[in-house]
């Protein structure tokens, strides 16, 4: 039978009633999963934990959730979070073992859950106040290409000759408790920093950043990074997506009962760089903020506004290694 392509961001179906990965109806609102897997909430004592969503209202962690089937649940989805725990269980050696596409549809799928959470708040939030609800066409779109791309966990949908995304895996001397979480929604960003490892995508860049920051991956990668080296890097590839100004574009080709993703140039007809021009001062304030554990203040790390402060590499362009680095407690 030929895959079934499901749009929801078409008619904006974002009911409990809908399984959000095939659009099938449910039998009860009851049938949900959790955003972030109980593995690891469990783990990490995420539970009760708050987290903020975007209109700045509270919720927890298992708060989110995500209408879906039982059957896709179990047929689909379990495989695939016990897949993904039994490789996080196991450090950075098993996760660097692990199928990329299979890391790319677990965070996917968690910060697609994150989404549908957001835009029920939002659905909710602007019909109280008597509006329609509205969302710019160009998330719509990176969203609708996310959802189409998560449909490769259920659906035989394969990727012809490209990576819809960037992954980063580090080995990171890190506490074993911490539980590092980010993500970005509207550049659909993610990374995680738990265990012995650190890991980043970029969902939807066709490996943009990647290639953005092939200098600096040559000097560090293999290297074991101290955590606040592992979020200096981060801090450079949440700004390097920000500054990403091309929306991905793709052609659907079913053929037979499987249906192959072709990427359309990026480049496209636009003459102008992929990405928006690099300003030292908004990489220090994202800076600041994914070093907030260790305290550092924007004017300190853009004292010398041409070179920002780096615990990756020292003034001569070379990596420092992690051991050497003191920080204040």
């Amino acid at each position: 039978m030929p895959a079934q392509i499901y749009q929801p961001f078409e008619k904006s179906n974002f009911s409990n009633h809908t399984c959000f990965l095939t659009g099938q109806k449910l039998q009860s609102e009851e049938e949900k999963i959790q955003v972030f897997p109980q593995w690891l909430m469990s783990r990490y004592n995420l539970e009760d934990q708050p987290f903020k969503l975007l209109d700045e209202s509270m919720a927890t962690y298992k708060d989110l959730k995500l209408p879906c089937s039982a059957q896709v649940n179990e047929t689909w989805l379990e495989p695939l979070e016990a897949e993904i725990a039994a490789a996080f269980d196991g450090g950075y050696e098993a996760v660097k073992s692990t199928d990329e596409l299979k890391l790319f549809q677990w965070a996917g799928k968690l910060l697609y859950g994150i989404i549908f959470n957001e835009i029920q708040s939002g659905i909710k939030q602007q019909h109280a106040q008597g509006e329609e609800f509205n969302i710019s066409q160009s998330i719509i779109h990176k969203f609708s290409q996310l959802h189409l791309m998560l449909q490769s966990i259920n659906q035989p949908i394969f990727f012809e000759d490209f990576k819809p995304f960037s992954l980063f895996l580090f080995k990171v001397e890190n506490n074993e408790k911490e539980f590092g979480y980010r993500d970005e929604i509207n550049t659909l960003t993610f990374s995680l920093r738990i265990k012995d490892f650190g890991l980043i995508i970029c969902l939807q860049d066709n490996g943009a950043n990647r290639m953005f920051h092939r200098e600096i991956l040559e000097k560090i990668t293999g290297k074991t990074l101290h955590p606040i080296q592992f979020e200096e890097f981060s801090g450079r590839v949440f700004y390097s997506a920000y500054l990403f100004n091309r929306l991905p574009e793709y052609n659907i080709l079913p053929v037979g009962d499987d249906v192959f993703i072709e990427a359309m140039p990026l480049r496209g007809i636009s003459s102008k760089p992929l990405f928006d021009t690099w300003n030292n001062k908004t990489y220090g304030q994202v800076l600041e903020s994914f070093w907030k554990n260790w305290g550092f203040l924007l004017l300190e790390i853009i004292k010398n506004p041409e070179y920002p402060m780096s615990f990756l590499f020292n003034a001569d362009g070379d990596f420092i290694d992690a051991k050497l680095i003191e920080l204040p407690n």
